[in-house]
């Protein structure tokens, strides 16, 4: 049996992973599932972030999907080990669920010289820890400072990256980062969501500093990840469509895929639970 290879966000971030991952594997199919109407699950307990989770993950294999990848960092750090070591062995051992944070912590080694690196990520995110331990395992010598960002969701999803108000709330953090850890030179973006901030991030983040969004290093660890596991490789189909699943409104999420994308998309309605 052949599917295409499932990509869940809680929002709408995850089409950032999505595009860089279709970059990197044009030929394979994809079905986003955003769960929309629940969104964020930024400040939500571990629980709740598990089920929800886990129902999205389901109805991904339910429809087909041999290979779901989260690209939600809240997921990631609340849900993944648990679906991994619980679900999956009664799911179907055969099928595979990854996350977005490992890959990135794999490269950061490569993209720091002082060693101090910052995150910028939801509040769920940074309270997990999530980072600093995946980033520990790999560099013990690195030492990791992370800052929540709060508002930075809102001003992408309400269309204000580019508006002068972002400024204030993109400079503000960074001078918090930089103050806790002035020896920083690498920060990784772990929230889907930022890279529409991105132009703003440089012009207040000093050159020395090198900015990672993560798409293209999922990509690029899922190309590789394919690559090892050819049975797996050879269940996920390949005909270069992607469709679109969300909880919410439609033609929300089409306005939204659009400023994520740039491009329209069409959108199946959903319920999870």
């Amino acid at each position: 049996m052949t599917g295409p290879i499932g990509v869940f966000d809680s929002g709408y971030g995850g089409l950032t992973i999505l595009d860089a991952i279709r970059r990197e594997l044009p030929q394979y199919d994809y079905l986003y599932l955003g769960d929309n109407a629940r969104a964020p699950y930024g400040p939500r307990s571990f629980d709740v972030v598990y089920e929800f989770t886990r129902q999205a993950v389901h109805h991904l294999f339910e429809r087909g999907c041999q290979l779901v990848i989260l690209g939600c960092n809240t997921a990631s750090a609340k849900a993944l080990r648990t679906i991994q070591q619980q679900d999956l062995p009664q799911w179907d051992p055969d099928r595979r669920v990854l996350g977005i944070i490992r890959p990135t912590a794999e490269i950061i080694g490569s993209l720091t010289r002082s060693r101090h690196v910052g995150i910028f990520a939801t509040e769920g995110t940074i309270r997990s820890e999530s980072y600093d331990l995946e980033i520990h395992k790999l560099y013990p010598d690195i030492r990791v400072t992370g800052v929540a960002c709060p508002f930075w969701v809102p001003l992408v999803e309400y269309n204000e990256a580019d508006s002068p108000g972002a400024d204030y709330f993109v400079e503000k953090r960074i001078r918090q980062l930089l103050s806790a850890d002035p020896l920083i030179d690498a920060v990784i973006l772990g929230c889907t969501h930022y890279p529409l901030l991105l132009p703003k991030i440089r012009r207040y983040m000093p050159a020395t500093v090198n900015v990672i969004p993560q798409g293209e290093y999922v990509a690029r660890s899922l190309r590789d990840y394919l690559s090892r596991h050819t049975d797996l490789r050879d269940r996920c189909s390949q005909g270069g469509q992607a469709h679109y699943l969300t909880t919410e409104n439609p033609d929300r999420f089409r306005e939204q895929a659009q400023l994520f994308l740039r491009q329209p998309v069409e959108v199946e309605t959903i319920t999870l639970g």
